[in-house]
């Protein structure tokens, strides 16, 4: 049996290793937000649906499957959570099956075994009748396809059948058996029989075929007899041992995969309880066998949204976040300039974010939106400087952009936040200069935002046919609107913005270029609008 839930034509594997940079992509993009509630407190949630969200698909024909079965999830959310719980109280259950003190022994795996299947009997059928209600609302090829197996492999009549057969090899009557003499009188061709359905009277008086009793302390005889009933019972004891193993390992399946369906209509009832906006993306990129070669896995960027925002930043506020729209299709660069705290690090996040979601087949955190499957998500945040004084802050940036260059390659996705902001802006401008068109002309895709002007500038510049332009808007007064739109970068900060606003009158002096950033780690956003 194949649960084929989240793939076409295979399980999800939970094994799979992680890229060596999941944990700071996590950290940057604050997955930790949306995985704790997607988890709910369920550590088993947590972890599968970080591994499907670090682990993306490139082929587009996946992620089309995996839509269409979240959407159906969608659908009737409680059911799938019902689902899920069935399972994960069947499974801990059948795992408290008492085993005794001779577990390996032929009669305790019978025992075992039985008890297990009970148990999973039971699991089936709660799983058929919760199923039932809204199977022919279902319209997705993998959640159709398991709810039929549901209907036709584990009806009524079977499971019935199959409870009649567990109950009777409890042995309510005894093992019955039967046996030949083999060479040197050792008993060979053992057969489990059917005993006949008798009362105790008729047992009783019943004297037909040899019998014999023990006495009360012959231990030898005893340990004989129970060598012939291990014997007679051995066969059935692999036979039942695997069939439980089998059920065990689908139930295990579908509880992995259902976890992380579970935790997406967690995400997506949390996001739209408050009235933020989802949507399944429309998606470009490889399909099928094309995807198995690395010449043809890169194909021209797509990256379109309406209302796009960052779903852990609007968790954690009390109103809807603001979201942004972006036309950046063809474009392997993506530069966000303005105002600083005007939104560039969320618009960069969210990008991300989105980007990780669409390739783990969920919706995404938009109104609308149209993206490429590709490779990685790689990010380039600035990070505290270093406590114990081994590195400064350049060398530490250095340090962890050379360990992406040697593992980025074409069709990944590059995040940078204020690279190279730590040195003065000609050397910081001309660092990322280089670094961004290396990628570039290798095939990355570049997200970055910073507030070096020589560098925004230089790219505007002699990157009009790669590049989108972007940058942070504001009032005339000052005040942050938190929306991102087309513009050429300024050779502004707007810091008399901040002096204006604390002392109420113009600066003696204003600076010509962007000086550094305030801590620009999580924009402030205002508690309402979108």
């Amino acid at each position: 049996m194949n649960v084929h839930l989240l793939h076409p034509d295979r399980d999800l594997d939970l094994e799979v290793v992680l890229a060596q940079h999941s944990e700071a992509l996590s950290d940057d993009l604050g997955l930790d937000v949306l995985l704790d509630r997607m988890a709910d407190g369920d550590r088993d949630i947590r972890a599968a649906c970080r591994s499907v969200l670090l682990s993306g698909l490139r082929d587009v024909e996946e992620v089309r499957y995996r839509q269409a079965v979240v959407a159906d999830v969608l659908r009737a959310p409680e059911v799938f959570a019902q689902l899920y719980e069935v399972i994960v109280a069947g499974l801990d259950l059948a795992k408290r099956s008492y085993s005794g003190l001779f577990r390996d022994a032929p009669d305790a795996i019978v025992r075992r075994a039985v008890e297990r299947l009970q148990v999973y009997a039971d699991v089936l059928r709660r799983l058929r009748q919760n199923t039932a209600p809204v199977r022919s609302g279902m319209r997705s090829e993998g959640v159709t396809t398991l709810f039929e197996l549901f209907a036709t492999q584990f009806d009524e009549p079977y499971l019935g059948e199959v409870e009649a057969q567990l109950e009777e090899l409890t042995f309510p009557r005894g093992v019955l058996f039967g046996a030949r003499l083999g060479r040197g009188a050792v008993g060979t061709g053992f057969q489990l029989k059917r005993p006949r359905a008798q009362g105790w009277l008729s047992r009783s008086l019943d004297r037909t075929g040899a019998s014999f009793e023990l006495a009360e302390r012959d231990d030898d005889g005893i340990e004989s007899l129970g060598r012939l009933r291990d014997q007679a019972l051995a066969e059935v004891a692999a036979v039942l041992s695997q069939a439980s193993d089998d059920i065990e390992v689908f139930l295990r399946q579908l509880r992995d995969e259902l976890a992380v369906l579970t935790g997406a209509a967690r995400l997506h009832e949390a996001l739209t309880a408050k009235g933020e906006p989802t949507c399944f993306p429309e998606v470009v990129g490889p399909q099928g066998a094309s995807q198995r070669a690395e010449a043809q896995a890169v194909v021209a960027p797509r990256l379109t949204a309406r209302g796009l925002y960052d779903p852990a930043l609007s968790l954690q506020l009390a109103d809807r976040a603001v979201g942004n729209d972006l036309d950046a299709d063809g474009a392997l660069l993506i530069l966000i300039t303005g105002a600083n705290q005007g939104g560039k690090s969320t618009l960069l996040r969210s990008i991300g974010t989105a980007q990780l979601l669409l390739q783990a087949g969920l919706f995404v955190p938009a109104t609308a939106f149209a993206g490429s499957t590709g490779g990685q998500v790689y990010t380039h945040f600035g990070r505290e400087e270093d406590q114990e004084l081994r590195r400064g802050k350049l060398e530490e940036e250095l340090n962890r952009m050379r360990t992406i260059v040697e593992r980025i390659r074409p069709g990944d996705l590059l995040l940078a936040n204020e690279s190279f902001a730590a040195t003065n802006e000609r050397e910081g401008s001309e660092l990322a200069r280089q670094v961004f068109r290396a990628h570039l002309d290798l095939g990355v895709r570049v997200v970055a935002v910073t507030h070096l002007y020589d560098l925004a500038e230089s790219l505007h510049r002699t990157e009009p046919s790669r590049g989108v332009f972007l940058r942070a808007q504001r009032e005339e007064d000052g005040e942050r609107t938190f929306r991102i739109e087309p513009g050429a970068p300024l050779p502004t900060s707007y810091g008399q913005d901040l002096y204006r606003r604390i002392f109420g009158e113009e600066p003696s002096g204003s600076s010509t270029a962007d000086g550094p950033p305030a801590e620009e780690g999580r924009d402030p956003q205002p508690q309402g609008g979108a």
